[in-house]
């Protein structure tokens, strides 16, 4: 039995030429066989040379042909190229080939459509067998139940991407994972390959590509916020741990929720270095609050304001930068096509508004917590990651907390939200941008803040000291919230921190 591999590049005419003769061979010869490679353009050399090496031949060009002597243990024995053949098929089969160039070339771009199609035939096929494995923390909490529907709709990773979801708790919450897993299956999402439920710590994140970490739920009471910041180390640390051994080498991290998100983020970074770039902090919630109470005031969509700002401590101290804002598609006496923006600050005549419900409004809402509730937790989640997975908006500002690496005079080392872009799957901090200068105040009081949790959680500091300014920062350019002490949430009043 005479074994042929014919292998080339999928767009190569005298592959093309090969192939045919090799099939009237294959064909009419009842001891011929062959058997086909087909590579893409941009992958041929780099396979021809893995080839090669292994069986220590020396071949540069498309096609290469090969006999497999399968009685001699399947032993490779080089034949060449298109000539090689063709004088191999005319010596032992008296067969020869007359097709014209034209043909060459219309078979080589039917190869090229067929190796595509192909391709993304193993890529379905792939995600059938390995879906996108995304794990969820304190998975009982109320934001994971509106986060899943979201997931599950192909709206975050699209529609052709398979997902694999896996509920993460502790041993109490189980009886309430096994119900949101069914609750899950009944979805019948197109997407959803499977849904599973975890409550053994040491499982955690096996092979996981996403890792989505939700407020967590602690039950050990803590009377003072040094305590409070130094509780969150524990579990920081063993996710960090978790994320280190069991997760897969480019997993993506982002954290949401509604108390000291930038400490946690920060700690998990520290606690998973090798994963630290791919950790982010969700500012989204915030960023959407606000864009809500502008809408409110001008009477329009909050989906039409966009390059709203937030700077600093995502769930604490933090400045909303309207300098950049600007409103589409508003009702005034100039309109515009639906490209058409115009700035925010420039339609907000009422001063007294802006600069003290506007605020007073966003200030209340970051000290209880309640711009992280969990619809808009959910959705600022989910919006994060699309953006991580398909990029953000072209021309859009988006706020993401990051590890500052002195950007915008920020200090290096603390977790800070800032103007970033999505694109090819990564995020970049938009350094560019003119007249976003923080005065050193400003800087000082937000920086002040997130300096102190790192160093009280991590046992270099004893005592949390809120920045308290000498005079009232005046900065008519940046809107932001009026200063304010580090605010407890409501439940911190002595009784057990459910957060």
């Amino acid at each position: 039995m005479a074994k042929f591999v014919l292998a080339g590049r999928a767009d190569d005419p005298y592959y093309a030429k090969a192939e045919l003769l090799a099939d009237y061979l294959q064909k009419n010869l009842p001891d011929f066989h062959i058997y086909k490679i087909t590579q893409h353009p941009h992958d041929w050399e780099e396979w021809l040379k893995d080839v090669c090496e292994k069986n220590k031949w020396s071949h540069k060009s498309s096609p290469i042909i090969w006999r497999e002597l399968l009685d001699r243990g399947g032993k490779g024995l080089l034949l060449g190229g298109y000539n090689e053949f063709l004088e191999h098929a005319q010596l032992y089969y008296g067969v020869t080939s007359s097709m014209t160039s034209e043909l060459m070339k219309a078979i080589a771009l039917e190869n090229m459509e067929a190796h595509i199609q192909k391709e993304l035939e193993k890529e379905s096929l792939k995600d059938l067998v390995d879906p996108l494995q995304v794990w969820i923390t304190s998975a009982s909490t109320p934001a994971c139940h509106s986060l899943i529907p979201i997931l599950t709709s192909g709206e975050v990773f699209g529609m052709h991407t398979k997902i694999s979801i896996a509920l993460f708790d502790n041993e109490q919450a189980e009886d309430t994972l096994r119900h949101l897993a069914m609750d899950t299956q009944d979805l019948v999402s197109p997407v959803l390959r499977s849904v599973s439920v975890c409550t053994r710590a040491e499982e955690a994140f096996r092979q996981a590509h996403v890792v989505i970490v939700l407020d967590d739920p602690t039950t050990k009471e803590v009377y003072t916020m040094e305590e409070c910041l130094r509780s969150r180390v524990p579990l920081c640390r063993q996710y960090g741990y978790l994320l280190e051994k069991n997760a897969h080498a480019s997993v993506q991290v982002i954290v949401g929720g509604k108390t000291f998100v930038n400490l946690k983020t920060l700690l998990l970074m520290r606690y998973a270095p090798s994963v630290a770039r791919n950790i982010v902090a969700v500012a989204l919630g915030v960023e959407g609050q606000a864009k809500a109470a502008l809408a409110r005031k001008l009477k329009t969509s909050p989906s039409y304001i966009k390059d709203v700002i937030i700077w600093g401590n995502i769930s604490g101290n933090c400045y909303v930068d309207l300098r950049k804002a600007k409103i589409y598609k508003y009702e005034s006496a100039i309109w515009g096509p639906p490209h058409f923006s115009r700035p925010i600050l420039s339609l907000v005549f009422d001063s007294e508004w802006l600069n003290r419900e506007f605020v007073t409004t966003l200030k209340e809402l970051t000290a209880t917590g309640k711009q992280f509730g969990a619809m808009l937790a959910a959705h600022s989640i989910a919006t994060t990651l699309k953006y991580w997975y398909h990029d953000s908006p072209y021309g859009e500002i988006v706020s993401l907390g990051v590890l500052s690496e002195g950007q915008f005079g920020i200090p290096e080392g603390i977790v800070f939200s800032m103007p970033v872009k999505f694109e090819n799957r990564t995020w970049v901090v938009l350094t560019d941008l003119k007249d976003t200068e923080i005065g050193e105040q400003m800087m000082t009081r937000m920086a002040s803040d997130l300096i102190q949790e790192k160093l009280v959680a991590l046992g270099d500091l004893l005592h949390f000291q809120p920045y308290h300014p000498e005079h009232k920062i005046d900065n008519p350019g940046l809107t932001h919230e009026e200063e304010k002490d580090q605010v407890m949430p409501d439940e911190f009043e002595g009784s057990s921190l459910d957060m």
